[in-house]
């Protein structure tokens, strides 16, 4: 078991990769597999997730302990020598909220994140250097709620135009995890990784296989959803295809200021000039189109965001009169008017969301009907809590009582349920909360707190 100053180490050398690609931000890195030693797995070993299903091999944290210096060392010896094997990932699907369609996660075994969470600590070390500010996914000390404060300061700026507002760019790559082209990564990863050893590691992982339903199959493109280093892997191409091409060939072109938010594969551009909008609306399918993705046409829309207008307003045409609002992040975007009365961008939680969240208590209450009450209480307290915790931000305080509420009616359905015809009147229930009762409703971020 490495010791608190042998772990220490492994942060040294993370700082001293960071420290050089920050000087020389051209740079193509031919040596880093040395860092890699059994100090830098076992802290892989210790960031990798303990709860994670089990891949094709089955194989758990617990298994895995049981010899876990021995593992560790063979698994480095491999890794280094080239005799390192990635297994197939175990394919899942998941709804994705939207009709019944699903979202793929593959799983890779316990083993294979150990490995591939080595090889993100290398590259976020290099990564992070070049990243724009622009990109909150996935990154270290970054979050979706930062992202949509960003956003919000961004989109409250647009009061301050002669329109009072501007043009949101809201825009959905077409599976993008699975459209990733192979040929046009390995291309943008050699303009800063050229150390063999860890290209052939990321080249057997975008080359494993897919094991569904017992069968095992080879896609020639994509990076399965769930592995560790995808999240990574999605964000050098996006920030070579999206985010530096934004910011060095777009925005020096444009009339009025813009301004570009992504997290992961989630962005959306805004602009104070229409026409600038509209110039980059054409030319953005081209520019992903090059790197072999798509945008889909029914969720990439242009809308001008700006509060409705006031009677008296005439220099505003009277066709934008009925303002618009849009998605990001779990949360709908939109102009309300604050207490003091001025137009103000509130964010509410999405309709979806919503309805997914209810729903899936509900299905837990179900299924755990006949769990004592604390242990009920317990879980659907952690389930409130977990809800204010994301969508806890300023104006969203009625999506939030709606959801306790609906959390509260599904309790007391299913509870009804645990005694034939009989129902459990609101007295009863009432009664129940004095002694069990659930977390107030409450907002966590907020626009006006100071950090």
């Amino acid at each position: 078991m490495p010791s608190a100053s042998e772990l220490d180490i492994v942060s040294t050398r993370c700082q001293q990769i960071a420290e050089l690609a920050k000087q020389s931000p051209q740079m193509g890195f031919t040596s880093l597999a040395h860092h890699i030693d059994l100090r830098w797995l076992h802290e892989a070993y210790v960031r990798t997730r303990p709860d994670g299903a089990p891949g094709v091999d089955g194989l758990t944290i617990r298994d895995y302990n049981e010899r876990l210096g021995d593992n560790l060392r063979s698994l480095l010896e491999r890794a280094k020598s080239g005799t390192y094997r990635a297994p197939p990932v175990r394919r899942v699907h998941i709804p994705k909220g939207t009709g019944n369609e699903t979202r793929p996660i593959g799983i890779p075994t316990f083993e294979d994140k150990i490995l591939q969470r080595a090889v993100v600590m290398v590259l976020e070390a290099v990564y992070e250097q070049d990243f724009k500010d622009c990109s909150y996914g996935f990154r270290p000390g970054r979050s979706a709620h930062q992202a949509l404060a960003s956003l919000w300061k961004q989109t409250m700026a647009m009061r301050e135009g002669p329109l009072r507002g501007g043009w949101i760019l809201e825009v959905d790559i077409r599976k993008f995890f699975d459209a990733l082209d192979h040929s046009h990564l390995r291309t943008i990863l050699r303009q800063r990784i050229r150390d063999g050893v860890l290209l052939r590691l990321i080249d057997k992982w975008l080359s494993a296989g897919v094991l569904e339903d017992g069968n095992l199959s080879f896609p020639d493109k994509g990076s399965p959803q769930g592995g560790v280093i995808s999240p990574l892997l999605a964000n050098v191409y996006l920030h070579t295809v999206l985010d530096v091409w934004f910011a060095c060939e777009v925005q020096p072109r444009l009339r009025g200021r813009s301004f570009l938010i992504r997290y992961a594969d989630d962005f959306v551009i805004g602009f104070a000039d229409e026409s600038d909008a509209r110039r980059v609306l054409d030319v953005l399918p081209k520019r992903f189109g090059k790197y072999g993705l798509t945008l889909h046409p029914d969720k990439t829309r242009l809308l001008a965001f700006r509060p409705p207008v006031e009677p008296s307003a005439r220099e505003v045409p009277v066709g934008d009169s009925e303002p618009e609002s849009f998605d990001m992040l779990g949360f709908t975007h939109y102009w309300g008017r604050s207490r003091a009365g001025n137009w103000v961008v509130k964010r509410r939680t999405s309709k979806d969301r919503l309805r997914r969240a209810i729903e899936k208590t509900s299905n837990w209450c179900r299924q755990h009907q006949h769990d004592t009450i604390r242990v009920q209480h317990q879980t659907l307290s952690r389930k409130v809590q977990g809800h204010c915790a994301y969508y806890g931000i300023t104006c969203n305080g009625e999506a939030l009582h709606k959801y306790r509420d609906a959390v509260i009616r599904a309790w007391r359905q299913w509870l009804s349920r645990r005694t034939r015809g009989m129902a459990m009147t609101w007295v009863a229930l009432n009664r129940l909360l004095e002694r069990f009762p659930l977390p107030a409703a409450r907002v966590v971020h907020s626009v006006y707190r100071v950090p």
